[in-house]
């Protein structure tokens, strides 16, 4: 279901300045420790998360998990990246938000069509 307008222009960027200034300082912090928006999301709290990591490609999910890495690294030495290096950083770029959405068609797709699921949450 979408939002309703009024919620859409509340939340977009370019048309609030308070979204704006979020988004900025959100930026501003994951340039400091060199991640990605996408690298917050936890494959332990969403089933599709953790079906979107597997079905992307080796070399990505190996990105992911070294700037994972550099961030917890960084934040234990209580260090931020150097100027150069978060310069060259994109927090926005998404490489995982395509096949979310392609997960959650065919999610719904399944549903539709009265099949199971592929997968399901269970308690150890």
């Amino acid at each position: 279901m979408a939002a309703p307008s009024w919620i859409q222009s509340l939340l977009n960027h370019r048309k609030n300045v308070l979204a704006s200034m979020h988004m900025k300082c959100v930026s501003t912090r994951l340039r400091k420790y060199g991640l990605r928006f996408d690298d917050l999301f936890d494959p332990m709290e969403d089933m599709d998360i953790k079906e979107a990591l597997r079905r992307l490609p080796r070399e990505v999910v190996d990105a992911r998990h070294q700037r994972l890495l550099r961030a917890m690294d960084l934040s234990m030495k209580h260090q931020y990246l150097p100027d150069d290096l978060q310069a060259k950083q994109t927090p926005f770029r998404s490489y995982l938000h395509d096949m979310i959405s392609l997960i959650k068609k065919e999610k719904a797709e399944r549903e539709a069509l009265g099949a199971l699921p592929l997968y399901q949450r269970t308690i150890p």
